[in-house]
């Protein structure tokens, strides 16, 4: 990636004004010294040449401070006597202008904190353990797959082909350029660059590219690719709990969203991202999510996860009998939310929202989410599970926009999420349905998910509230079943591809065929197993 100088995303040599000692004459102003950051096996240091023996400091040991705009100096640690810290020497650095001296003190901190990271250069053979809000959280396992996964090119292909999401993020730089032009933007999470350069299109400022996977390189070679906007685009190697910025943003652009919205916990980075680098009144493109939850009923999908168990039923499988492991197969099959996209016409009731505000949520409160779930029955079916999309929205001062995963919607590969119950529920017309999802979240990067359905009483006596019957799952965000093999959505909305589908508005006819089932199976639910 070529960009001016002053800009370069660890930049390792510098050239200034003037150098002088501590309590010696400057540098003359006929010989410009270089400033050159070196790292081998055994030593990483900051070096100063101008002709002559070069001035070597330790990048572990030492420290750089500012004097005045264009001023600062490089002080080295020596020794210890007693509780003060005696500096060996040091060095006075004058820069030919602010934005020099900004760059290379944002230079100096990068430098200084992948020396720390790697624990080199300690004495005695000790190592700092990392100070990361991110690894502290996340366990090292799960991080390393998940940066492994999204710095393969393949993967970037396959999210940047799903063009209601790269049409929708385009569509939403563009229409507010107004927001864009003349600022300094934040990509978290760029991945392969392509949104840095959309803000970079829409006339930003400048664009500092955050990737912590090795995805960097690639997004530095495509930026790179595209000179005319390359010289506004910085590329940082590193974690946004980690890497540090030379100014200020004024907004913040990242695709955060997993399945279920919450999935991989980037939308935690993406506020860390906001706390440490957006002014204030900055605006976040997306601003806020939707998680939308609505009942279903699918005989088909419930016989085919409980048709995968019927492998543990064989009481002669080379002498063996299996079905001693029946069970825990038959739950273990229900623990897995699948995904997949639907016919919206599955839903029994609208559905109802959880909203999360991007500007104005806490870290914390992603750690635990709980919705409380309320809904009447349009019909009298069986219940099988848990419905779940997400809508996300850029507020733009010009236009506002939203990006859906609604089923009948265009389909992204985010698709749709359902949790299915191991043991549906019996619903008529009119009938109250209540219940909560719980998301609570785990270090390998996802969710534990627990759903409670309880169908009311109806009829005579309803008033009292009492419970008919109630299900209740347990799933793991981390390991969805991928139904990608299945018809996917109608698309009702190909007229507003970019508004929320309003499930309210859609009449819930199951065809002939599957109400067939349906009424089988209420009569006789264990022979439509077999």
């Amino acid at each position: 990636m070529e960009v001016p100088q002053a800009r370069k995303s660890m930049q390792n040599e510098f050239t200034v004004a003037s150098i002088s000692h501590l309590s010696s004459s400057p540098s003359p102003p006929n010989l410009s010294p270089v400033a050159r950051f070196c790292s081998d096996s055994r030593v990483s240091e900051l070096r100063f040449e101008q002709g002559h023996e070069p001035v070597n400091f330790n990048l572990q040991t030492s420290q750089l401070y500012k004097l005045g705009p264009t001023e600062s100096v490089c002080i080295s640690e020596g020794s210890e006597t007693g509780k003060e810290t005696i500096y060996s020497r040091g060095i006075t650095i004058q820069f030919r202008n602010e934005e020099e001296s900004r760059s290379f003190h944002y230079a100096f901190e990068q430098c200084k904190k992948e020396v720390i990271a790697q624990g080199a250069n300690l004495p005695n053979g000790t190592a700092l353990e990392s100070k990361s809000k991110f690894d502290d959280k996340i366990e090292a396992s799960s991080a390393k797959m998940y940066f492994h996964y999204y710095g393969q090119l393949l993967h970037q292909q396959n999210m940047m082909q799903d063009y209601v999401r790269t049409g929708s993020y385009y569509a939403a730089v563009i229409e507010n350029r107004a927001d864009f032009a003349g600022r300094v933007v934040v990509d978290v999470g760029a991945g392969s660059g392509i949104l840095s350069l959309f803000a970079a299109q829409a006339g930003a400022k400048h664009v500092y590219a955050v990737e912590a996977s090795e995805m960097a390189e690639y997004a530095r070679k495509l930026i790179a690719g595209n000179p005319l906007l390359s010289q506004r685009i910085t590329v940082l190697k590193g974690k946004v709990e980690d890497v540090e910025l030379p100014e200020k943003a004024d907004i913040l652009i990242s695709e955060p969203m997993g399945t279920l919205l919450i999935n991989e916990r980037m939308l935690e980075s993406y506020v860390i991202a906001r706390d440490r680098f957006l002014v204030p009144n900055g605006k976040m493109f997306p601003t806020l999510g939707r998680i939308h939850m609505a009942p279903f009923s699918d005989e088909y999908l419930y016989i085919e996860i409980a048709n995968k168990a019927l492998f543990w039923q064989q009481q002669n499988y080379y002498g063996v009998d299996l079905t001693a492991l029946h069970g825990t197969a038959f739950q273990g099959y229900f623990s897995q939310p699948v995904v997949d996209a639907f016919d919206p016409r599955l839903l029994v009731a609208p559905a109802i929202s959880h909203v999360i505000n991007f500007t104005t949520v806490k870290e914390e409160d992603l750690y635990e989410i709980n919705v409380p779930l309320k809904y009447t029955s349009s019909v009298g079916t069986r219940i099988h599970g848990l419905a779940c999309w997400f809508d996300v929205l850029f507020d733009g001062s010009t236009v506002q926009r939203w990006l859906t995963t609604a089923p009948g919607a265009p389909t992204t590969h985010w698709y749709q999420l359902r949790c299915v119950l191991s043991q549906p529920l019996y619903v008529m017309p009119g009938q109250e349905i209540v219940g909560h999802l719980h998301m609570i979240a785990h270090s390998a990067q996802s969710y534990t998910i627990n759903l409670t359905m309880s169908v009311k009483m109806w009829g005579p006596g309803a008033e009292q509230g009492g419970i008919l019957q109630t299900s209740s799952c347990k799933l793991d965000l981390k390991e969805p079943y991928y139904r990608m093999s299945q018809p996917q959505a109608y698309s009702l909305t190909q007229d507003q591809p970019n508004q929320l589908l309003q499930t309210q508005d859609i009449q819930i006819q199951p065809d002939e065929e599957v109400s067939e089932l349906m009424q089988q199976a209420m009569k006789d639910p264990v022979s439509v197993l077999h």
